[in-house]
């Protein structure tokens, strides 16, 4: 099987696209075979891979409902280097359509593990909320890398997603994991997103990623020309940074650092006064 990471936040706008497609594209320039699904019927993963979500022959929507395969669905990015299993907004009504299915909850799991042999990394862009969609990602994957802001509503976020993990553990999939934090559009500068960032790795210890993506305006400019950053421009800063954290995880894989079970999230820290 291939490594199956889910890269959710319930929390919106922390950055959950953007680090999915940086992460696999990194992870492609060093030499690694990576799928994308994109599990957010907007289909931002998809177009922002350089893959007309408009035009797409199959999505993920027809997979999860066993009409077609995910061999017979993704589609290749050139530019990007990695395969994408695409979104558009057929998938919004898919939740309606799995709800009176059988197995309705691990309809992804089976697909992917039809093309295990395909990929090493899997990478499961999830929209924000806990749905039937979200659930068929965590269902299926080892782990959940966190894409964070390092600010004070985060951490209220964060609390929110650990008990899911751990609901979903317990219930659903033993294997899945908390993998990791990543922080991300971080500027040292602002003392409140160094507090909180010196407090995850109080708390959360190897569980908060050692590489840190800066902020960058090329990250935000890449979507726009459907490119990931690290493709769009690989000199910048934020590009380097997603790169160095693809080596990171393929290190950790590598070296099989035991997964340990998901701690709780510390108490969101009071904002300083003016």
């Amino acid at each position: 099987m291939p490594h199956i990471f889910c890269i959710a936040n319930q929390k919106g706008g922390v950055g959950k696209t953007t680090t999915t497609v940086n992460l696999a594209a990194g992870l492609a320039q060093i030499g690694q075979r990576v799928l994308i699904i994109d599990l957010d019927p907007q289909g931002n993963a998809t177009m922002g891979s350089g893959v007309d979500k408009r035009t797409l022959a199959h999505s993920v929507y027809d997979v999860l409902l066993e009409d077609v395969s995910i061999a017979e669905a993704r589609v290749h990015s050139e530019k990007a280097g990695y395969d994408v299993l695409g979104a558009n907004r057929e998938l919004a009504g898919a939740e309606v359509e799995l709800v009176n299915l059988e197995r309705r909850d691990r309809r992804l799991k089976t697909a992917i593990e039809a093309a295990a042999a395909d990929h090493d990394f899997v990478l499961i862009d999830c929209p924000p909320s806990l749905s039937l969609l979200t659930l068929n990602g965590l269902t299926c994957a080892h782990g959940v890398i966190v894409p964070m802001q390092c600010e004070y509503f985060a951490l209220e976020g964060l609390t929110d997603l650990v008990n899911t993990v751990k609901q979903v553990h317990a219930n659903l999939n033993r294997e899945l994991q908390l993998i990791g934090l990543l922080r991300v559009m971080f500027d040292p500068r602002i003392t409140l997103q160094q507090q909180v960032s010196d407090q995850l790795k109080a708390h959360f210890g190897d569980k908060v990623f050692d590489t840190v993506i800066p902020r960058n305006v090329r990250l935000a400019e890449a979507p726009s020309y459907g490119l990931p950053g690290v493709v769009f421009d690989p000199a910048s800063k934020g590009a380097q940074a997603f790169v160095s954290f693809a080596e990171e995880l393929v290190r950790r894989v590598a070296s099989g650092q035991p997964a340990t079970a998901a701690a709780p999230a510390p108490a969101a820290t009071p904002a300083p006064q003016a």
